[in-house]
């Protein structure tokens, strides 16, 4: 796929989208007159914000990654990434994103080279511009700007971008989720800036009053970088109104993608 079809299917996505706020199956309970939408755990970015005054957690327990070819093994494992979200009004929060701990591995010929630690923090304000209390759908936009820690793991520059999801309600079961993303990533080769699209659209589907899952296929490319597709899914449940524990798996599409990805985690709002 070319990066101009990448750029125009999130596009194709908003032409069939007619109606209302996909909240993932797990965050049915209404409280304190919002319910509880979590970022986590797929890809796709939920369009509504935490309440104001409250305060959100989205953990992961384990996120592992593994990729392999032309001779070349990557294995990239995290422990306890966190977002950590504070409402500010009604329609707008404050995100800090950043892992508690990383390693990556990689094998070639014989030889294992690892680097481990505390990788970079990013920053993230969330604007919902309809649909966030009432309304069939919902969208929101987040602009977010990655700091460099200057760690082992650290990209040693100052990157940001701009993040578009969108929330459709299908029935009361189901729900609908698309996103856009463009990257403003640092070229180590140029020291320049290159621009990286990512396009998404997942499906929700509430199983019981407290299981739920989703199906989500994931696009990215950019200037320096081949196009890559993945496949995930997951199950979510609800352990109370505000705790929501999910599990999944990433599945690569073509050559450029990951094999596999797995992760755990747990959300939940006071």
């Amino acid at each position: 796929m070319k990066l101009d079809n990448l750029f125009f299917l999130p596009l194709v996505f908003f032409g069939v989208a007619v109606s209302a706020p996909a909240e993932s199956p797990a965050s049915s309970f209404n409280v304190h007159s919002r319910s509880m939408s979590t970022d986590r755990p797929d890809t796709t970015e939920s369009a509504f914000t935490v309440p104001t005054g409250m305060f959100q957690v989205e953990m992961s327990f384990l996120d592992f990654e593994r990729d392999a070819g032309g001779g070349l093994r990557t294995e990239a494992l995290s422990w306890g990434q966190m977002n950590v979200k504070a409402g500010l009004a009604d329609d707008m929060d404050f995100q800090l994103v950043f892992d508690l701990y990383q390693e990556e591995r990689t094998v070639s010929k014989g030889a294992t080279t690892t680097l481990s630690g505390f990788g970079d923090v990013t920053v993230r304000l969330k604007k919902n511009l309809w649909g966030n209390d009432e309304g069939r759908t919902a969208m929101a936009l987040m602009p977010y700007l990655r700091i460099p820690t200057g760690t082992e793991l650290s990209s040693d520059a100052w990157q940001g971008g701009l993040i578009l999801p969108f929330a459709l309600e299908i029935n009361e079961r189901a729900s609908f989720g698309l996103m856009a993303q463009m990257d403003l990533v640092h070229d180590d080769e140029t020291a320049g800036t290159d621009v990286q699209w990512l396009a998404s659209a997942t499906v929700g589907v509430a199983l019981t009053e407290r299981w739920g899952s989703f199906l989500e296929l994931v696009g990215s490319s950019g200037e320096d970088t081949d196009f890559m597709a993945t496949f995930n899914s997951g199950l979510t449940f609800a352990v109370t109104e505000t705790m929501v524990l999910d599990a999944g798996v990433r599945v690569g599409l073509n050559r450029a993608a990951p094999d596999l990805g797995l992760f755990s985690g747990v959300s939940f709002r006071f």
